[in-house]
């Protein structure tokens, strides 16, 4: 029993470890309520999808993809396209976390308060036109 979980660990623990990330994160922006934590949630799960993708390209016995002259066949290399995609992924989770911040700031100044809670009731006074 225990050599069968090992092996399952060993084979598929990665995709294991990548859904335990997706869904921190996801129960992360449904459950915190400071829009600084709801944007480190997002962050974990750009993380948990470019993890998947980087462990989906991976392949067993493969080798880099740069021309060899003892590796003839094509399906010897590992496919570089998984890895340049998550590049590109990186580069925008780093300016959508940039573009959230910003913003966080923004409302930093505006309400003095980056929680859900706080931000909805003031907007509602706001509107009906009550006094703070």
């Amino acid at each position: 029993m225990m050599t069968t979980i090992n092996a399952f660990l060993a084979a598929k623990g990665i995709y294991l470890l990548t859904l335990i990330l997706l869904s921190l994160g996801a129960a992360g922006i449904i459950v915190c309520n400071n829009y600084m934590k709801k944007l480190i949630c997002m962050n974990v799960m750009q993380v948990a999808v470019i993890f998947f993708f980087l462990c989906f390209g991976q392949k067993t016995g493969g080798t880099i993809p740069v021309a060899l002259s003892e590796v003839v066949k094509a399906s010897e290399y590992i496919n570089p396209l998984p890895h340049g995609l998550m590049l590109t992924a990186i580069v925008v989770s780093l300016g959508t976390t940039g573009v959230g911040l910003s913003l966080l700031f923004r409302i930093t100044e505006k309400y003095g308060t980056i929680e859900e809670d706080d931000l909805i009731r003031r907007e509602n006074k706001t509107k009906t036109g009550e006094k703070e």
